[in-house]
């Protein structure tokens, strides 16, 4: 699958994140109503449903190292913008290492964050993305 098209997966998966976390409706309604509306290929619509239900099947994990990286800001203060990225970004960067290098990762991130967030979201999103990185990277180095 082109990198053009898995952004525009990445970015429904960060629209359905977001609309599922602001307005409490159910994350699988959400998704399949999405999915109806896109024009994302039968590969890039299997891409966006796997990224969103692995979000959400290791949800409290996620937000746990949010939570680590992000400590002057409670989860509940971050944007709902930044927040649903950070989420789908970590579960790939330390869930789903299969689908991107971490560098890609990272990057679509932060490129999704300054296209849908406020001024600072990239920055923001990237700092605390390098941290969790960082910590895999060393986690990495004391397992061998």
């Amino acid at each position: 699958m082109a990198s053009s098209s898995r952004r525009r997966s990445r970015i429904l998966a960060v629209q359905v994140l977001f609309e599922a976390d602001s307005s409490g409706r159910e994350l699988e309604l959400v998704l399949k109503r999405q999915l109806a509306d896109s024009n994302l290929s039968d590969t890039g619509q299997t891409f966006a449903r796997d990224l969103v239900r692995g979000v959400e099947a290791h949800r409290a994990k996620i937000d746990a190292t949010i939570e680590a990286h992000a400590t002057a800001f409670p989860l509940e203060d971050i944007a709902l913008v930044d927040r649903n990225v950070l989420r789908l970004a970590i579960y790939e960067v330390l869930f789903d290492t299969r689908r991107a290098p971490l560098r890609v990762a990272i990057n679509e991130a932060v490129e999704i964050a300054k296209g849908y967030g406020s001024e600072s979201s990239g920055r923001f999103v990237n700092g605390v993305l390098g941290a969790v990185a960082l910590q895999a990277a060393g986690s990495d180095d004391t397992a061998e």
